[in-house]
């Protein structure tokens, strides 16, 4: 019998072994083919690009930054451009957006680069950006791009610290299992770049919108964890129409989560929303985001 036991647990050791190196080896796999990814140098050129002075142009700008694109909200680059707050995301990593004002990043970065980094993901070196959701904002037309650009170029110069950038393991595996993006350009179809249609309170204008909701809901908008995130971060919820989501609800109910982060049972919403913004959506980009909710599948709660 003890000589059974023995056999027994040096028979489960050598398995426990064997897990162990196998998963072992797919994390190196994975962790080394985001390296690898990460290292890539993308031939996509610099375009041509004039920025505007005309005030029409700059609210344009202004609108997008604070609302359609985000890049003007605490967790992106900040109210100023000036750099985000610092975000701690456990095992995954730390991800502080930086100051792309004129003392910060922007200054090192031509229009033509502002622009490429915003439709394509790259770097001026050519490589990915990390963890900047340029493939959830650019399908913006041209026009919107100059009035973009020409909007942060206006933003008087900001100086303070900004916080780190690490990706973590996890987070390297997790981008390449397609569950947490961090490597942007390879997400990105850069010979031809899909764009929205002319805005309209559409659920085709609203897919484009509805590409923002993507990286807490998932991409089936049904919310749930987000794989690797610590217990401390917030669950997304399900903004399909199951009735685990939004069955039920209007549009003024869902005006009123966009513009004052109160759902329909009068409950608030995690700070982690970014209200900020879309509270700032016009009337028109707030109809099509929500006929593209209606539109799409119902889901139940988790299914990401």
């Amino acid at each position: 019998m003890k000589r059974w036991i023995q056999r027994t647990l040096i028979g489960v050791g050598v398995v426990a072994v064997l897990l162990g190196g196998g998963v072992g080896s797919y994390v190196y796999a994975l962790s080394s083919a985001y390296d690898d990814s990460m290292s890539k140098v993308y031939d996509v050129p610099v375009p041509k690009i004039e920025r505007s002075t005309d005030p029409a142009v700059l609210a344009r700008g202004k609108h997008l930054a604070e609302a359609v694109s985000g890049c003007a909200v605490r967790d992106c680059h900040g109210a100023d451009l000036g750099g985000g707050k610092q975000l701690d995301i456990g095992p995954i990593g730390t991800f502080t957006a930086p100051n792309i004002t004129s003392a910060g990043v922007g200054a090192a970065y031509s229009d033509g680069e502002l622009a490429r980094i915003i439709r394509h993901g790259l770097k001026r070196d050519g490589r990915s950006v990390r963890f900047m959701p340029a493939h959830e904002v650019n399908w913006l037309p041209e026009s919107d791009i100059v009035a973009l650009v020409s909007h942060i170029r206006a933003m008087p110069a900001v100086n303070r610290p900004i916080g780190r950038i690490e990706i973590k393991t996890l987070g390297k595996v997790l981008d390449r299992r397609d569950q947490f993006p961090i490597d942007i350009a390879r997400r990105i179809s850069h010979d031809k770049v899909e764009l929205a249609p002319p805005p309209s309170p559409t659920a085709a204008y609203g897919r484009f919108i509805g590409r923002l909701c993507l990286g807490c809901h998932g991409r089936k908008l049904s919310g749930g964890p987000i794989p690797g995130a610590p217990p401390s971060m917030p669950i997304p919820t399900n903004i399909t129409s199951h009735e685990t989501g939004l069955k039920g609800w209007t549009f003024e109910d869902f005006e009123r989560l966009l513009t004052q982060g109160i759902r329909k049972n009068g409950t608030k919403v995690d700070k982690m929303m970014p209200t900020e913004a879309l509270g700032k959506l016009d009337d028109t980009e707030k109809r099509a985001l929500w006929a593209h909710l209606q539109s799409v599948p119902p889901v139940a709660f988790g299914n990401r």
